[in-house]
């Protein structure tokens, strides 16, 4: 792992750490400002939970869980996509300045949204590091392209196996009729 892999991914993860932190130690004071997200997400999947709190604890917990786990470098790619998983309801129900009357607290909430649409877009470059290993769909890809010549080099050989099998079979016919006596 770079250097800068090792600066980078607690960094991006302190946010969530400390922010995840803070939201389970006190869900009730965030309870109201995610209801009206949980209440949407509830009417695309009504088998989620539907208290607002539990809902908090459980993003909170999400969050510290993937924060750290970025943070140390274990599986850093599930945990950019837990963590933008949870970023997103998270923006909306905390962010939303688009409902705000009040231009200077509407200005505030414009630029905690606009931080997060940032640290979105940090966790979409941290879920596609690979590492500096080719990715996943490139290594699929040359894997397949090894197959098919495999493939198709087992098939010339086949093809050459049998004509030498066919060429066989006439030679040895000729030498039986060479041998059988002519009646």
């Amino acid at each position: 792992m770079t250097i800068l892999r090792k600066c980078a991914r607690p960094l991006l993860a302190s946010t969530f750490i400390t922010g995840g932190y803070s939201a389970l130690r006190n869900p009730e004071a965030l309870a109201p400002a995610a209801e009206p997200v949980v209440r949407r997400i509830n009417e695309q999947v009504p088998s989620l939970e539907k208290n607002p709190e539990q809902f908090v604890r459980i993003n909170a917990g999400v969050q510290i869980g993937a924060g750290v786990l970025l943070a140390l470098g274990r599986f850093p790619r599930l945990a950019s996509f837990a963590l933008a998983a949870t970023l997103v309801p998270t923006t909306l129900a905390a962010h939303a300045y688009w409902t705000i009357d009040d231009p200077e607290e509407r200005n505030q909430q414009k630029i905690h949204f606009y931080k997060n649409l940032s640290l979105l877009g940090g966790l979409a470059i941290a879920a596609a590091d690979t590492h500096g290993k080719p990715s996943l769909a490139y290594r699929s890809q040359l894997a397949a392209d090894r197959g098919r010549r495999g493939a198709r080099r087992a098939g010339r050989n086949a093809q050459a196996a049998a004509a030498r099998s066919v060429n066989d079979l006439g030679s040895a016919a000729h030498t039986v009729r060479k041998h059988l006596p002519v009646g």
